[in-house]
């Protein structure tokens, strides 16, 4: 009898740890793998995993390696700080990597670790040419001078800022007057020569900021040539302009040659086929427009042609990279929702490529979110769903098959219970099919019934597929007990270019219809609480949220919006990259016709209209939706009685960054649901 006990007591031990529902703190204890290289003999793979301490409030990045055919995983760099691969050697069976800003290297088992150079300013972004002759690497440059002690010496302890020009700001940071700029020079054995700046005393950027970085920038094969991305434009056109070009840097003649000349839209990722006869990169056709259809172009460098491969496949690509007998190019983009690889494969005459060269090969309710490299017939990606973080996996090329090479987060997951993730299809006002992801608590049962959350997406040009994120992260606030209502609405890549497209000056027209649609259609399930609707989002989500607090006719009974556009007016005037502003509102207020947008989809104009409680979140260094924005929401929620909270983060950006902030962040979202839902 005694042992019977202790058997069913151990069971129920196990089946309870078996349903611990996700917390803000697990979340933040995951490893966050990231894909770096595959070894030069093609038998490992190497990456990273970032592992945050709340404690301390930071992060530390370590280098680990895994047979491609599986086995035991070995931690293979342990000291204090982020390291980087930058080469995988095969003349010397060495891994070259950077840590604290210098180059390093050591044998694929981590073993024989030495330091190659010892730079007093330290190296960023740093790339070895092909042939081992040269280092590339970017640096800032002070080119204007536009802080007080550095115009007036007189003055060192001067703080002002002078400005005579746009932009004056940008994403979280003042304008200081350095450019990055790229350098390259002789190198051996860590020993670095004379570097020479390629962009002299230009005002421009490179990598662009404030995201780019090596991606930007790269070595030809034949190690003669530097291609990198750059916008040469500066002031109210650079802040107006989405049109970066690519560029070819001659080591020989010291002489600069722009090969997208005539290409208005983003140009950006450049990279080589293997034997350096053709040069691929992604393009976008209209300036201003940051968020349309991005294409492959191939350009033959013999012939000077070009060829744009993705022209009449009806969607958008995210990134790719060439396979290595240099038959095809593979590359990642959003469909129905979710993330997936794809193929093109490539005619002898590049005019011949059409949609039908191009294959779909995985499959699945996940997003394959990146590419780490190709090995025989497997390629490496990184793989995350709404209730997985990313982990490497092997994909076979021809059958498209998918199974994991990495389990750094095995035991963190092994007793959290999964939430069900339903794909719903939903037909909107004007009839068409709007795909509608409704996640479910984990121990979801449908006798019950839920208070549901309508989740409204940024961007507004971002896809809504199968991401995991640390902070909207749908697995932790349906853990919390939420149905979460997350729609494809209008304007998300992933179902045509149209629907992605029609967003642009209706901001808050059809998309507003399509959120009301998704919600009233999963309201009339008898589990969901109709008494006890939320609404939230970020950045145009959060927008989408004030906008909906003034229109949505009592359906809602909180709202929390995080780093919105509240007023389009003000935020016109201090928003930094205005060609956003210019097309997807339609152009400045002051216009002699001013586009409909600053009155019918202006959210403080429905003020009046409010009745609803609200949350409001600010981050103070986010100057894409600066903090007048949530600070004129609160006010006026106040002012007209509302029962309002305001969460203010004076060192975050448009996003959460730290931990501490980021636990903050969560208790005050969720202790807010749980007051007013």
């Amino acid at each position: 009898m005694k042992n019977i006990l202790i058997s069913c007591l151990i069971l129920f031990s196990l089946s309870a740890r078996a349903q611990r529902n996700l917390t803000a703190e697990t979340l933040w204890k995951l490893g966050r793998v990231s894909g770096e290289t595959i070894t030069a003999d093609e038998k490992s793979v190497i990456y990273g995993v970032s592992s945050y301490d709340l404690d301390k409030n930071k992060s530390e990045r370590n280098l680990y390696s895994i047979s491609l055919n599986g086995g035991t995983t070995k931690q293979i760099t342990t000291t204090p700080g982020n390291e980087s691969i930058v080469k995988a050697d095969p003349a010397i069976g060495k891994l070259i990597y950077t840590h604290k800003g210098q180059l390093w290297q050591m044998n694929a088992d981590g073993s024989g670790i030495k330091q190659l150079t010892a730079s007093k300013e330290g190296l960023e972004n740093v790339r070895i040419s092909p042939d081992g002759k040269y280092i590339l690497f970017s640096k800032e440059v002070s080119i204007i001078k536009n802080i007080a002690s550095d115009k007036y010496p007189d003055l060192p302890k001067a703080n002002a800022y002078i400005y005579e020009n746009l932009n004056y700001r940008h994403w979280d940071t003042w304008e200081d007057g350095k450019f990055s700029h790229l350098f390259f020079a002789p190198y051996n054995n860590g020993k670095i020569g004379d570097a020479v700046d390629i962009m002299k005393n230009e005002p421009y950027d490179a990598p662009q900021k404030p995201f780019g970085g090596k991606e930007d920038m790269i070595w030809s094969p034949d190690s003669k040539s530097i291609i990198y991305v750059c916008k040469k434009k500066y002031g109210k056109d650079y802040a107006q302009s989405t049109n970066t070009d690519i560029y070819q840097y001659d080591l020989a003649s010291k002489s600069t040659l722009n090969i997208s000349e005539g290409m208005m839209g983003y140009d950006t990722q450049p990279d080589f086929n293997k034997n350096g006869s053709l040069l691929a990169w992604t393009t976008m056709a209209e300036e201003g427009f940051e968020a349309d259809k991005n294409d492959i172009y191939v350009k033959n460098i013999a012939t000077k042609k070009g060829y744009n491969l993705t022209k009449d496949w009806d969607e958008t690509v995210n990134s790719f990279v060439w396979n290595n007998d240099q038959s095809k190019i593979y590359f990642l983009a959003v469909e129905n929702g979710t993330e997936q690889l794809f193929e093109i494969s490539l005619e002898k005459d590049l005019s011949k490529n059409n949609a039908k060269n191009i294959r779909k090969v995985t499959n699945g309710q996940w997003d394959v979110n990146g590419i780490v490299g190709q090995a025989g017939n497997t390629m490496i990606v990184s793989r995350a769903d709404m209730n997985h973080a990313a982990e490497l996996f092997k994909v076979n090329m021809q059958t498209g098959n998918i199974t994991p090479l990495t389990n750094v987060n095995k035991a963190a997951y092994s007793d959290i219970a999964m939430s069900k993730i339903e794909a719903r299809t939903i037909k909107t006002t004007d009839g068409k099919d709007m795909l509608t992801w409704v996640i479910y608590p984990p121990d979801f049962d449908p006798a019950k019934k839920y208070p549901t959350l309508l989740y409204c997406q940024g961007g507004p040009q971002a896809a809504l597929s199968q991401f995991y994120s640390l902070r909207w992260n749908f697995q932790l606030i349906a853990a919390k007990g939420y149905i979460v209502v997350a729609p494809n609405r209008r304007g998300m890549p992933g179902h045509g270019v149209e629907w992605n497209k029609s967003i642009s000056g209706d901001w808050g027209g059809q998309p507003m219809k399509d959120y009301l649609s998704a919600i009233d259609e999963v309201a009339k399930e008898s589990f969901v609480d109709k008494g006890r609707l939320g609404c939230v989002g970020a950045s145009y989500g959060g927008y989408s949220t004030f906008m909906l607090a003034g229109i949505h006719n009592n359906r809602f009974k909180t709202f929390v919006a995080h780093d919105g556009l509240f007023d389009l007016r003000s935020w016109y005037g201090t928003t930094e990259e205005l060609w956003f502003a210019n097309k997807d509102i339609g152009g400045a207020y002051w216009l002699a016709k001013s586009p409909k947008a600053y009155q019918d989809f202006n959210p403080s104009e429905f003020v009046k209209n409010w009745n609803t409680p609200i949350m409001i979140i600010q981050g103070g260094t986010d100057y894409r939706v600066p903090i007048e924005q949530g600070l004129q929401a609160f006010q006026a929620a106040q002012l007209k009685g509302i029962k309002s909270k305001l969460l203010y983060l004076p060192e975050e950006n448009h996003w959460v960054l730290t931990g501490q902030n980021a636990m903050v962040w969560q208790r005050e979202f969720f202790k807010w649901l749980e007051d007013t839902l």
